[in-house]
């Protein structure tokens, strides 16, 4: 009997622990806002919601001053394996504009120090293999060099854009050199900060068009570490359109409808159209570019886009403070001109939850969707010690960009089957060095 009623306990002993793993081992998450694309995301794991800052967490979807305070070296706060965060500490490394710049010319001198191909230049002394940011300046400190720029061509377009604004907020464009200095006059008289700092980058007046109007894309990258880099491509990305026909008059120099395609400024013109909110899915996008100009020309758009974002990624790697703790999904802004070169404009540290149609909505939740699947897999509590890359039906709508760790290891397998005579194996992805 004795040994009868030791087994019932020992078997509801267990159960309460089984009962209280279940339990705990339920994610507990915060956010900093309350967009339906992350709750509903959230609640569709039956992850549980905290009630502070305070109480133990899991997940946090924070806002990049909320991570500011997080990872301030006065808050004595100190993140735990199983925490995970959406902002790496100093993501303004890359996504401040003038940091932007800053670090991918550093970038640039860095591999002409070690007499990279990469920084190869063509007879106007342009890099061929880097030049994917318009020429930009960082006012008040590069004023004089903007100046001496300014004046070789003096019938060139600027475009002027406050470091720590987004959304197409304080944005204008120039083309003549009295209009910077009445813009720097009237902004002493209205007393904004003379320590704000700008950059002025010569504005693409050849944007490649569709249907006569200028657009952009905003394409999603996820970074789950940047010591080795670690990177996802988004492939459902969007192009937003301006609604006016372009038109590079001086005469439209301030028609911001004409020129920005942010669509916190395109829904208050006269011809927005709010069900599809001028926006195209980048998938239809590789559609009318196959169409108009070839397979051949829209893959090679495409692969130097995907260059591109490797590289500014590469560019901040040094800097950027790579804690196991963090990931990001960052905004990438590129341009296509009409010699079918793209540009990257900016890259958005928190690009907009907000939805302006049906179909944003959904693409928005499942960008959310994906992204928990490759940061969280199975919904789990997250380890901040695991950075592997997940099997790629557990990647959503994400296309592995690159990989350092899996690279290395590529390599130094295919150094082990050449010496053993077997053909090396190749991951085109992998093939940005």
């Amino acid at each position: 009997m004795l040994i009868i009623l030791m087994f019932v306990i020992l078997l509801i002993t267990s159960s309460c622990v089984t009962i209280s793993q279940v339990k705990m081992s339920k994610v507990k998450w915060l956010a900093d806002n309350e967009k339906s694309v992350l709750v509903n995301n959230f609640e569709k794991r039956g992850w549980i919601r905290g009630t502070s800052e305070e109480e133990d967490w899991n997940f946090f979807w924070t806002s990049v001053q909320t991570t500011r305070c997080i990872f301030n070296l006065d808050s004595g706060y100190r993140l735990g394996d199983d925490q995970l965060i959406n902002h790496f500490p100093n993501h303004y490394e890359l996504t401040r504009k003038d940091l932007l710049v800053k670090n991918i010319k550093r970038y640039r001198k860095e591999l002409e120090k070690e007499n990279s191909p990469l920084t190869e230049k063509d007879e106007n002394c342009r890099y061929m293999h880097l030049d994917f940011i318009p020429v930009t300046y960082i006012l008040p400190a590069d004023y004089n060099i903007f100046v001496e720029e300014f004046r070789k061509n003096p019938t060139s377009t600027w475009i002027m854009k406050p470091n720590a604004k987004a959304r197409g907020i304080g944005i204008f464009l120039i083309n003549k050199l009295s209009q910077l200095k009445k813009w720097s006059r009237d902004s002493r008289q209205m007393g904004h900060n003379p320590k704000d700092t700008y950059v002025i980058s010569k504005y693409i007046d050849n944007p490649h068009l569709i249907g006569g109007k200028k657009y952009d894309l905003r394409l999603y990258v996820l970074v789950t570490s940047y010591r080795p880099l670690k990177a996802f491509i988004y492939q459902l990305g969007f192009c937003r359109f301006c609604t006016v026909k372009y038109n590079s008059a001086v005469s439209e120099l301030d028609n911001m409808f004409v020129h920005l395609t942010n669509v916190s400024i395109q829904k208050h013109g006269d011809d927005y159209n709010d069900k599809h909110g001028g926006k195209w899915t980048v998938h239809n996008l590789q559609m009318y570019l196959e169409h108009t100009h070839g397979k051949e020309v829209t893959d090679r758009v495409f692969d130097e886009i995907n260059w591109i974002i490797v590289h500014s990624l590469k560019a901040v790697q040094g800097v950027m403070a790579s804690d196991k703790h963090c990931f990001e999904c960052y905004g990438y802004d590129v341009i296509i001109d009409e010699n079918m070169k793209p540009w990257l404009i900016e890259v958005n540290a928190s690009p907009s939850l907000t939805s302006t149609t049906a179909a944003d909505r959904i693409m928005k939740y499942t960008l959310i969707d994906d992204v928990l699947k490759v940061i969280c897999p199975n919904g789990e509590i997250p380890d901040a010690r695991w950075n592997k890359v997940p099997p790629k039906d557990s990647m959503g709508h994400f296309d592995l960009l690159i990989d350092e760790e899996l690279a290395a290891q590529d390599q130094h397998e295919n150094k082990s089957r050449s010496v053993s005579g077997r053909l090396p194996r190749t991951r085109p992805q992998q093939q940005w060095k």
